[in-house]
């Protein structure tokens, strides 16, 4: 068998801004799992990564004599898994529109491959689900959880839910893993499957519709209304109401207040009585902050919220507009909406104004999180949050205040 190396598609990684500034396209949790855990489980082998050069300290790419390069935004099917493997050594696989899926090469790569290096082209003509936009996430997402639900859970036995308090609707779309804790709650899954991850807990009096996935050791608090194509990553803790949204990991909103058609990254904390708006009054589609053009564009769809990347926090009662895009290490708080666009390490709010967040002190706070998860916050993960200050902090602002008041 080839080995696996998941590529960043440079055409689409700077549209995947923030999320990508801390992993590889391959890392982004769609569905129950990561792109990259789909594709390991499906080709049966862990994968390594083309990416970029600061990430790779992280992310490092383990080459050979015989690689399938995969683009690490496309999420797998049975049938493009064959296609790959059925690729010769110096062959690629694109689709009718000109994107690279796959190509096998006895030589590693410094680079991403393109579509102008010297391949035999062929063309994988069925449709696939490609992650090119930040929205793509949470709108693609509750198709993600039902095909991961089945390959996940074929052949397999759910553990019983044994709470005589709890209602399920549909039991036979309900997989419960080991050690999970289920009180007083209602799930349905008639609309979708609900999938709980091993040592996870759904607290008392909470509602559940799928399709949803709660990742391992993860907590729906009491009270908490998770509404349908809503996926909560390994290790969380959320409350209120959350709809058609996807946590990444590590990540808390423990509290009252609604979420919905957003995406949270990892090492996130939304303070009690955060909101979002997902849709406009006018009903317009909404624009977002693109990292690839600088500028808002239109998203082509009127239900849009939050895009928050890592490490980044928000005080209690935090109001963020429609279509709002926050970048790494963030701390935001004060009354009245927020800007649609908060840059890396800002410290501050609309109301004050925003300052930058001194590095030293990120890093202090990033490595109180991961302690409190008795994790090591080490030099590889200094080292990237470091670069992203640079990237971000150092070079010119990409968009003003007044650029983005006249785009809305």
């Amino acid at each position: 068998m080839s080995n696996l190396v998941l590529f960043d598609d440079l055409t689409i990684r700077p549209a995947l801004l923030p999320f990508t500034f801390t992993r590889p396209v391959a890392g982004i949790r769609i569905g129950i799992q990561t792109l990259a855990e789909k594709w390991a489980n499906l080709l049966g082998q862990v994968p390594s990564y083309l990416t970029e050069s600061y990430l790779a300290v992280k992310f490092p790419q383990k080459a050979d004599a015989d690689n399938w390069y995969v683009n690490g935004a496309v999420c797998p099917t049975d049938a493009l898994q064959a296609s790959i493997s059925a690729l010769s050594i110096g062959s690629c696989l694109h689709t009718p529109d000109g994107l690279l899926l796959a190509v096998r090469t006895d030589k590693p790569l410094s680079t991403s491959p393109t579509l102008n290096d010297p391949y035999d082209f062929k063309v994988f003509p069925e449709p696939l689900t490609i992650i090119r936009n930040l929205w793509d996430i949470f709108v693609h997402n509750g198709d993600q959880i039902r095909a991961d639900f089945a390959r996940l859970t074929a052949g397999r036995q759910s553990a019983p839910i044994t709470d005589p308090f709890t209602r399920c609707y549909a039991p036979e779309n309900i997989f419960v893993e080991e050690g999970v804790t289920i009180r007083a709650s209602v799930l349905n899954a008639e609309g979708g499957p609900i999938y709980i991850g091993r040592n996870a807990t759904i607290s008392e009096g909470s509602v559940v519709i799928g399709p949803f996935s709660l990742g391992e050791s993860s907590t729906v608090n009491w009270g908490g209304k998770m509404r349908s194509n809503t996926t909560i990553g390994p290790f969380c803790k959320v409350g209120g109401e959350v709809g058609n949204s996807v946590f990444f990991g590590y990540s808390n909103k423990g509290h009252d207040g609604f979420l919905g058609n957003s995406v949270v990254g990892e090492w996130c904390n939304l303070g009690a009585n955060t909101n979002n708006s997902n849709l406009k009054n006018d009903y317009s589609n909404v624009k977002l902050y693109s990292y690839a053009t600088g500028q808002l564009e239109d998203t082509g769809r009127i239900f849009c919220g939050l895009m928050m990347g890592d490490f980044t926090k928000a005080g209690i009662s935090t109001m963020f507009n429609t279509g709002t895009v926050v970048g790494v290490s963030v701390n935001v708080f004060g009354s009245s909406f927020q800007p649609k666009y908060i840059r890396s390490f800002s410290w501050g709010g609309a109301s004050d104004g925003f300052m930058t967040y001194r590095l030293e002190k990120a890093i202090q706070v990033a490595t109180e999180a991961f302690k409190r998860r008795d994790l090591d916050f080490d030099e590889q993960e200094e080292s990237i949050l470091r670069e992203i200050f640079n990237i971000e902090r150092m070079g010119p602002p990409t968009i003003t205040p007044l650029s983005i008041l006249n785009s809305l």
